[in-house]
């Protein structure tokens, strides 16, 4: 218990300490560690990756390492714990996929209200990953939710009585908290409104 609150305090130093350096424009990939690499933007733009290799015995090691994906529109970015939780997001994934968009509990945590409304980096990502497979996030959104409000609906039926809602998470999001360099940045709006239906993103929705 102990251990495990003075390594959140480490982290959080850390964050803090490598934030304030990203802002004078000193954030390098491959001087974050490991713990703060992934969803890390340099301050040149380009995406961090966690990579991992065979060290000697056999052990598996990690490092962070500067990719060619670029972000053309922040930088010098250390993603808040607060997004890490509500997108569903794990800071020890290895490389950048777009596998996790297969998975229907990953997709409703990314599409859920907290998320859309306070990670851009996040849904930014996402966003270019599913357009590389020929898909739209908006769309996967969408089906998403109507897969999750399908299942609720029948639940109760079988269960004895759980009141369908939309997918995602009930917290509060505050992940703008982990922007470092420049003004906040404007996120799209939230894609389903209490009812179900969708609403409009305040981004262009070519971007999604």
């Amino acid at each position: 218990m102990v251990a495990s609150l003075l390594k959140m305090i480490t982290l959080f130093a850390l964050s803090s300490l490598l934030i304030l350096n990203g802002a004078i424009g000193d954030l390098i990939c491959e001087e974050l560690p490991v713990e703060l690499c992934a969803y890390s933007i340099s301050d040149t733009g380009k995406r961090c990756v966690l990579e991992n290799y065979l060290a000697r015995k056999g052990m598996v090691k990690y490092q962070c390492k500067t990719s060619e994906v670029v972000m053309e529109t922040m930088s010098g970015w250390i993603e808040a714990e607060a997004c890490i939780n509500d997108c569903g997001l794990d800071r020890n994934v290895v490389g950048i996929s777009s596998d996790y968009l297969l998975s229907p509990n990953f997709v409703a945590k990314l599409c859920s209200q907290p998320c859309f409304s306070y990670c851009p980096n996040i849904l930014d990502l996402y966003s270019n990953l599913a357009q590389a497979e020929g898909m739209n996030l908006h769309d996967i959104c969408i089906r998403g939710n109507a897969v999750s409000r399908r299942a609720l609906y029948i639940l109760p039926k079988s269960s004895g009585g759980v009141d369908g809602g939309a997918a995602g998470t009930a917290g509060e999001g505050n992940g703008a908290i982990g922007a470092p360099v420049g003004s906040p940045l404007s996120s799209p709006a939230f894609p389903f409104a209490d009812d179900g239906s969708t609403t409009a993103f305040a981004s262009s929705p070519d971007n999604f």
